[in-house]
């Protein structure tokens, strides 16, 4: 019981790294530089984390309590969804620092179901990948579904942590410096596009998605 509750209390920290991963941070960058201020974008962070955790804990907590197998073409579409939905906040971004934006454009970008959203689709791609994680450590299921819970509280305080620090400049120049603020929003922009380009490019081609025998290792 010792070692399963280390194991546990280990995965708090193991998500607050996952926080960090490059997609997660390219893809919250996009939003946080949307926000006037620090405090909403801590807030958008925490969102970002629960959308996070609720899917991590559906999708693994099916993997750990039913043993369901995720196919690999599936698990191939799932990280898909991270590298597409990386490409619409990026055209969002540069979309609003070159025009003014559509009415539904602008209230979809305000909403807090932005981050939400976000995090959810983040959580389907890397739940795999912590379930399979899990099983290998913890074998009894109700520490295992703990250490999910736990993993995504980690992940939560996580990204509160790196959107308040990257929300600082933006928040400065949006108050201070209109025009740098504009550019830098629409550097992440361009970021976001770009790496989730690469990010579907290797997942349709080099992992095979649109291959006959797809190669897919949860990560």
């Amino acid at each position: 019981m010792l070692a399963a509750l280390s194991i546990v209390a280990l995965g708090f920290f193991l998500g607050m790294r996952h926080a960090t991963d490059p997609d997660h941070v390219v893809a919250i960058t996009t939003i946080v530089s949307r926000e006037k201020s620090v405090r909403h974008a801590a807030w958008s962070g925490a969102i970002w984390g629960l959308g996070h955790t609720v899917t991590i804990v559906l999708v693994g907590g099916a993997i750990i309590l039913f043993n369901v197998v995720i196919p690999a073409r599936l698990g191939l579409v799932m990280e898909l969804s991270v590298g597409l939905m990386l490409v619409v906040l990026g055209v969002m971004n540069v979309t609003n620092t070159t025009q003014a934006p559509k009415h539904w454009l602008m209230k979809m970008q305000a909403s807090a179901s932005r981050p939400l959203l976000v995090g959810i689709v983040h959580g389907l791609a890397g739940s795999a990948a912590v379930a399979l994680l899990v099983l290998t450590t913890i074998r009894t299921p109700s520490w295992a579904i703990a250490y999910l819970l736990v993993f995504g509280l980690g992940t939560v305080l996580g990204m509160v942590l790196v959107t308040t620090l990257m929300a600082v400049p933006f928040a400065y120049t949006s108050r201070q410096f209109s025009i740098t603020n504009r550019r830098l929003q629409l550097a992440t922009g361009l970021i976001s596009i770009g790496f989730g380009i690469l990010l579907t490019y290797k997942i349709g081609y080099l992992d095979g998605l649109f291959s006959a025998a797809p190669n897919w290792t949860p990560r």
